[in-house]
Parts: structure tokens; C-alpha cells; sequence
């Protein structure tokens, strides 16, 4: 279980993901060295990572959620070749052990998408139900508040001021060839030092940082931060299915986003047309939740809910034994 020290790292990463040890150190209050010997515990751990990903919309992809519904005796190898997709993320098996639900970006051209179409083919596979993501509310890990102890808002605006957290400007800046060695390393690392990525390119650290800079600005290059839920207290995860009207689409979803152990909340296609994941500590705090918080939000006529069994990625992650481990590399 992480402390509160580690908790306020974590926040802080959130805020600015490639923030200097010296600068988070200011912003929790401890020394630089204490904070890098935290940060790198939690690495080695499998705890969290730091990842740098591209932005999907650059190859004109767009984000689905995926639920897919089999036979409980292929759910071993189903979850198998599921995390192995490079186009899948933040896959879970759900309890009972006959739906996975994951995240997928896919091209949206007029045409199914090849990696549906291999799922639908594999064996035990007997429902695929496949909704887009039309606006998301919040972002993982947006109020840290409700996952640990946080950072002051004075603290906050310390890391920005170090760091600005700009709206990307102008057109995404188009990848090149020889990107390609810079955003393996970050996929990896996504702190990955500018010596680090210099080696490992063969670039000026001028080069690198320019050419950094233009993908960030741009939105193009984004960073996130996988964690396992466990080790921040929250072993009990859910998925929830919610209905609303058009009308109230907007202030239900923004509502339900606000709520106390919602980490994520987004629109969707579908008669079930938002979504929301929920960290909860057990079963209880997870009933509390239903009946005192959910309960509270306006406009849902319906809901389901999928409890999460046993996760399978994150972003950018596999979870294997409870802990983060790098996916293998795209062919």
C-alpha cells in the first residue's frame, strides 16, 4: 500500500507527468533525492508508469468502447490475445468471467474495423457490442482528491508555473520516420531523460527538445500515467452503463463525473449512452456509492453495472500479478 508521501508524487505526476525531481520535491515538500529514490521504488514495483503515447486522432483513429461477451471456459486465452493488440487499452475481465470490457482506437472510414473482425472470429466469442466515445468528462486521475491525499492548489500552481499545462495550438504536427526511435523510448519511459533519449536516437539534445516541444504543443505527443488500483487502497472497480435523454446528456454526464469515486466519465453511442469507471475499496463501498451517490445525479433512467474481476492493461501496460510491465513491442 502507498503512503501519503507516495500519494502526492503520484499527484504531482498527473499534473505535470515530466516535472524535474527538484520541482516535485518543492510541491510535496520533500527533498529531491527522497522523491527520486519514491518515484523509482514505485517504478521498480510495477506500482505506476510514466508513458508517453501519440495522440490517436494524428492517424485518424477514434476511441470505442468494447464489450465482448464469451463463453467463461475461453476467457484465459480471449484475455491472452486481447492485451497483445496494440489498439487495445484499459481491458478488464468483468465478474463472472464472460465479458471483457477494454478500450479500442480504430480507423472510423466506413469500414469494420480488422481488429473486430478477428475478434468476432475467435472461438467462444458470441457478442461484440462496440460503442463510440463521443466527449469525455474527465480525465483519469483529474481529481486526485478522490484517490489519496492530494497536493494543495497552491502546490498545484507550483508545478504549472514550472511547467504550463498549454491547449495545443494549431494543426497536430504529421509524424516522421525518424520519430519513430524517440516515441519508442517515451512509449517506455515516458520521463525518459533528453541524455537517455539522445543516446538512444542519435540526436542533439537541441534536436530533441525542439522537436518535443512541437509535439506536445501541437497534442500530438501525451503522456499518462497507468497505476494499479490495489496499491492506492481501491481493489473494487466497476464500469458503469448509465441512460439518459439528449436533453440531459451533458448535465448528467457532467454531474456523474463529479461524483466521489468516478475516475472517468464519458458520452457514447448506444441506448446506454454514458459511460463511468468507479474505484471503489469493496463491495460496501461500492453499494454506498450506488445508493448515496449515484442516487444523486440527474436524469439517469437506467443503468448496469460490469465489476471488474481482473484487469488486464492500461494505457499503455499489461497487468500481470498485480503488477504494470511493458507491453511487447508492435511487430
Amino acid at each position: 500500500m502507498l503512503d501519503a508521501l507516495d500519494s502526492l508524487i503520484l499527484h504531482a505526476l498527473h499534473v505535470v507527468p515530466r516535472a524535474p525531481f527538484r520541482v516535485i520535491g518543492e510541491a510535496v515538500g520533500a527533498s529531491e533525492q527522497t522523491v527520486a529514490r519514491r518515484y523509482r521504488a514505485m517504478q521498480r514495483s510495477g506500482t505506476m508508469r510514466v508513458v508517453g503515447l501519440v495522440n490517436p486522432a494524428v492517424n485518424d483513429l477514434t476511441a470505442s468502447v468494447v464489450r465482448i461477451t464469451l463463453r467463461p471456459d475461453r476467457i484465459d486465452a480471449l484475455a491472452e490475445a486481447v492485451t497483445r493488440l496494440p489498439e487495445v487499452s484499459f481491458a478488464n475481465i468483468s465478474f463472472g468471467g464472460s465479458e471483457i470490457v477494454c478500450s479500442l482506437e480504430a480507423p472510423h472510414d466506413g469500414r469494420v474495423p480488422d481488429v473486430l473482425r478477428r475478434l468476432a472470429r475467435y472461438p467462444g466469442v458470441t457478442e461484440i457490442n462496440t460503442r463510440m466515445v463521443l466527449h469525455a468528462y474527465s480525465p483519469p486521475g483529474a481529481d486526485w482528491a478522490r484517490l489519496g491525499p492530494s497536493l494543495s492548489q497552491e502546490a498545484v500552481d507550483l508545478l504549472l508555473e514550472s511547467h504550463p499545462r498549454e491547449r495545443p495550438k494549431g494543426p497536430m504536427a504529421e509524424l516522421r520516420e525518424d520519430d519513430g526511435p524517440l516515441l519508442a523510448i517515451l512509449a517506455e519511459d515516458g520521463r525518459a531523460s533528453q541524455a537517455t533519449l539522445a543516446k538512444g536516437t542519435g540526436w542533439t539534445i537541441g534536436r530533441i527538445a525542439r522537436r518535443m516541444e512541437a509535439l506536445e504543443r501541437s497534442g500530438t505527443l501525451l503522456y499518462d500515467v497507468d497505476l494499479v488500483p490495489e496499491q492506492l487502497g481501491y481493489p473494487f472497480g466497476a464500469s458503469l452503463w448509465l441512460q439518459t435523454s439528449p436533453g440531459r446528456l451533458h448535465e448528467t454526464g457532467t454531474a456523474v463525473a463529479a461524483l466521489p469515486r468516478v475516475v472517468f466519465a464519458a458520452a457514447t453511442t448506444g441506448d446506454q449512452n454514458l459511460m463511468a469507471i468507479v474505484m471503489c475499496r469493496d463491495a460496501a463501498d461500492f453499494y454506498d456509492f450506488l445508493s448515496s451517490g449515484l442516487a444523486t445525479a440527474p436524469g439517469i433512467t437506467g443503468y448496469t453495472v460490469s465489476v471488474r474481476l481482473r484487469p488486464l492493461k492500461q494505457a499503455a501496460s499489461l497487468v500481470y500479478r498485480g503488477r504494470l510491465i511493458p507491453p511487447p513491442p508492435r511487430r
